[in-house]
């Protein structure tokens, strides 16, 4: 067969492809009409490729079943259930379907385990793949929202793995400030996973009093980051959690504060305070302005009186 030949069949029939396509996206709306649509093409053109007219087959009908074909393979090679898990769901609807009609209602799944001859698990989880379904993650119309805009994303947003490398950032430099003993033991428990007792024995102390360093440890964290994230006007309103010296806790603050200065969630809470500052001040200027808008509404009143009372003595002379 020539090439011009094999092309005219190729066009003639290319409105076949078409029509199987659209008949089997009517039936099955998840599919790609485009992706179906190239393949039924391909197996179109490999069709007249291999046509003999010499058996006295139609080409019509030999290219239908090659497309049919083709397109069978294809759904089936992105189908997520095997030949087996189809057959099986088949199977079962056809028992379901008779024991519906014999029993006037829906059967249990020991009636459908007992009518198959499987156990009660097998049905069960057959049940629950023939109600799963296939659904595109971008289709949709204009109007309509896709699967991908429901969908939870369970990867970090880039604000909060921001603010995640501030905290951790800061925790270490907050660690790193604590007198020695304590970030030693603070150190060894929660960043190289080390146990108390361990630790006690490096150290020639008990385990209680390692315990009892490891708590002042964490109040005094607790002291350095509620004072690093507070606004600057409650700093000093910030109860102290620490059972240290005062002059103690403060010198280990100022230490923090030098080490680690600012970062996005400090920032927040000093542009609040701003905020807050640039509010107070316009309600003290609207105030401002109030006060100067009734007086001089007040002195126009006044000078309208005044003109009225300068006006009416000459109207009355000129009447």
């Amino acid at each position: 067969m020539s090439i011009s030949v094999r092309n005219d069949l190729v066009l003639e029939n290319l409105p076949l492809v078409g029509y199987l396509v659209s008949d089997l996206c009517s039936r099955a709306t998840h599919l790609s009409r485009e992706d179906l649509a190239s393949v039924g093409a391909i197996a179109l053109i490999q069709a007249a490729d291999a046509f003999d007219p010499e058996l006295g087959v139609p080409f019509g009908a030999y290219a239908r079943r090659r497309i049919v074909g083709a397109l069978a393979d294809d759904m089936r090679s992105a189908d997520w259930a095997s030949r087996g898990t189809r057959r099986r769901i088949r199977e079962l609807q056809g028992v379901r379907e008779s024991l519906t009609a014999s029993l006037g209602r829906a059967p249990s799944v020991d009636e459908l385990a007992a009518t198959l001859g499987v156990d009660r698990s097998s049905v069960a989880s057959t049940l629950e793949d023939a109600d799963r379904s296939v659904t595109s993650l971008d289709g949709g119309g204009e109007d309509t929202a896709t699967l991908m805009d429901v969908l939870a994303s369970h990867e970090i947003s880039p604000e909060d793995a921001l603010l995640v490398e501030e905290r951790t950032h800061f925790l270490r430099h907050a660690v790193a400030c604590l007198p020695e003993r304590m970030a030693f033991i603070v150190t060894q428990i929660y960043f190289e996973d080390r146990s108390v007792k361990d630790i006690a024995a490096e150290l020639g102390l008990t385990h209680s009093a390692v315990s009892q360093q490891r708590a002042e440890a964490m109040r005094l964290l607790r002291d350095g980051i509620e004072s690093h994230y507070a606004a600057e006007t409650v700093i000093d309103e910030v109860p102290q959690h620490s059972r240290v010296a005062r002059r103690r806790r403060d010198d280990y603050l100022a230490a923090l504060a030098a080490r680690a200065v600012g970062g996005a969630t400090r920032a927040a809470a000093v542009a609040t305070e701003q905020v807050d500052a640039v509010v107070a001040l316009g309600r003290e200027a609207g105030a401002v302005a109030s006060v100067a808008a009734r007086r001089a509404g007040a002195a126009a009143a006044a000078a309208r009186w005044q003109a009225e009372a300068v006006v009416a003595p000459v109207e009355k002379v000129l009447a």
